[in-house]
């Protein structure tokens, strides 16, 4: 059995063990303690997961600077920002609570029965509600040791729902993971909440065990194309296949108008370059992409980009085998017939063991074929500037982006015409559309949608940030002429949890 290390990125230092790798056996006993909870948890009912979820984010805050500190010690992202981190964290678990006693995410409908008239058929009484899928798998990812992790967003949304939630904690942080669990374990316990609510597993092999263990009923991930994909294929693949929501790969374009970088040349620029260099570049939503004017319009924004980026420092990545991809990507990227070098952050330590951020240009029409290695995800600090010619070869260039989690349009209120059509062919590939803006940062909210086509998610019409993040691991169950005694609280006639309902067609 092999044992799970904490690293430090910033020294490729060992500095403890943490755990030892799940073995099949384990992994299928963690899942069947969650099959387990899964009643008790539906009994808890909105109300009392609400309390459960707020118990979490008051657990993790507690535990708060002792969870930075080593986050940061294991994944180089900084105090500061994981700070942030954090507080999103908290600030999801105790959003989702509020989901919880709203109550319009059950999607509650009832029809009642009618007898036959010139409007209709006969019809029984009909009564829709969405109910819990059971335990579900999280993956945690690598570059949000706590908001994508084990107390995270899918981990909120799942037990929002009622399913009990196993983690397969991520090894680039292991020892952040173990913290975090810990502090949610103790809130589960605080509120009386079924002994597997949450369980952790460790490992790759325990990863593959964990989706095909039969008692799993979906499975939520963030992280490479390669692996999703792998995973996904597998969930696909069992005897009984189950939903995988997996966040891939996005390039994330922003798209500027020659009004726009004529007259906010230096914004936009400035703009650009903090958001694709945010986190090291090693965030889902980082721009890669950035569509310019040739010429003229766009000379002071192409300068504006290249002197950002020149006066980057180098970056930590967050393990070896992020930066061993990122450095042969870069290599390879740059090194394509027609892709000349604009800038070059600060030089790479003599140790290896940090990247220069890198910024590359090229001719517009080189992406046209749709299948450039240039439309693919570089995760780090790199990002392409292309140059188009005219307004219609940024139209050709907008329609041939891969499916995408985000997009901006950087644009003027005189070029209205051109920013609807170029609107329209996002809104065809893109989860969301940033007006006048930049792609990172994803506020948690009702509105929020975080997905998008393949590849940057394997279910497009799934969010995994936001309100609606939770439906991924509800379905829905209709009971026709069933006693109201017998009907889910949601559902009964009198409405005993007060939700928003359609009945009879209307919303109340």
């Amino acid at each position: 059995m092999s044992e799970v290390y904490s690293m430090d990125p910033r020294t490729g230092l060992t500095v403890e063990m943490v755990a030892s790798d799940s073995d099949a056996a384990e992994v299928s006993r963690v899942c069947a303690v969650a099959a387990e909870a899964t009643a008790g948890l539906d009994r808890m009912g909105p109300a009392g997961r609400a309390e459960l979820l707020e118990a979490i984010a008051a657990e993790l805050q507690s535990d708060g600077e002792a969870l930075v500190g080593v986050a940061d010690r294991e994944t180089a992202l900084g105090a500061d920002r994981l700070r942030g981190e954090l507080a999103r964290t908290c600030g999801q678990l105790r959003f989702f609570a509020e989901v919880l006693r709203e109550g319009s995410y059950l999607d509650a409908v009832i029809d009642h029965a009618a007898a036959a008239s010139p409007a209709g058929p006969e019809r029984p009484d009909m009564r829709r509600v969405l109910l819990s899928f059971g335990p579900v798998a999280v993956f945690g990812s690598s570059n949000f040791p706590l908001a994508f992790s084990v107390a995270g967003g899918d981990t909120a949304s799942a037990l929002a729902a009622g399913c009990p939630v196993v983690v397969k904690a991520h090894p680039s942080h292991p020892a952040t993971s173990l913290a975090a669990f810990r502090a949610a374990t103790r809130a589960v316990a605080a509120v009386g909440a079924p002994v597997g609510t949450l369980g952790l597993v460790w490992g790759f092999e325990a990863g593959r065990e964990l989706v095909l263990d039969p008692r799993i009923r979906a499975v939520a991930f963030t992280g490479s194309l390669t692996g999703g994909r792998h995973l996904h294929d597998l969930a696909a693949s069992r005897p009984e296949p189950i939903p995988f929501h997996g966040e891939l790969s996005s390039l994330n374009p922003i798209l500027v108008t020659p009004g726009a970088a004529r007259q906010r040349a230096e914004a936009v620029g400035r703009g650009f370059v903090q958001s694709f260099s945010f986190g090291h570049g090693q965030v889902c939503t980082k721009p890669g992409l950035l569509l310019v004017p040739a010429g003229d319009d766009g000379a002071a924004l192409r300068e504006e980009v290249a002197r950002g980026v020149a006066e980057l420092a180098p970056s930590w990545l967050l393990n070896d085998g992020i930066r061993a991809m990122f450095q042969q990507g870069v290599e390879r990227l740059s090194t394509l017939p027609g892709v000349r070098t604009a800038a070059v952050g600060g030089s790479a330590g003599d140790d290896g063991r940090t990247v220069s951020p890198a910024l590359v240009t090229v001719d517009a029409k080189r992406l046209l074929t749709g299948d450039s290695p240039l439309l693919e995800e570089c995760f780090g600090p790199f990002a392409v500037v292309a140059e188009y010619q005219d307004v219609s070869e940024l139209e050709e260039v907008a329609g041939v982006l891969g499916g995408q989690l985000s997009a901006a349009i950087h644009s003027t209120d005189g070029e209205s015409d051109l920013a609807g059509r170029l609107l329209a062919r996002l809104g065809r590939t893109c989860g969301r559309i940033v007006w006048n803006g930049f792609t990172t940062g994803v506020v948690v909210g009702w509105a929020t949608h975080h997905g998008g086509p393949y590849p940057a998610t394997t279910s497009a019409e799934h969010t995994s940030v936001g309100a609606a993040a939770i439906r991924r691991f509800l379905r829905p169950v209709c009971y026709q002429s069933v006693p109201d005694t017998l009907l889910p609280p949601e559902l009964r006639e009198a409405n005993p949890l007060g939700i928003p309902r359609r009945v009879d067609g209307v919303l109340g």
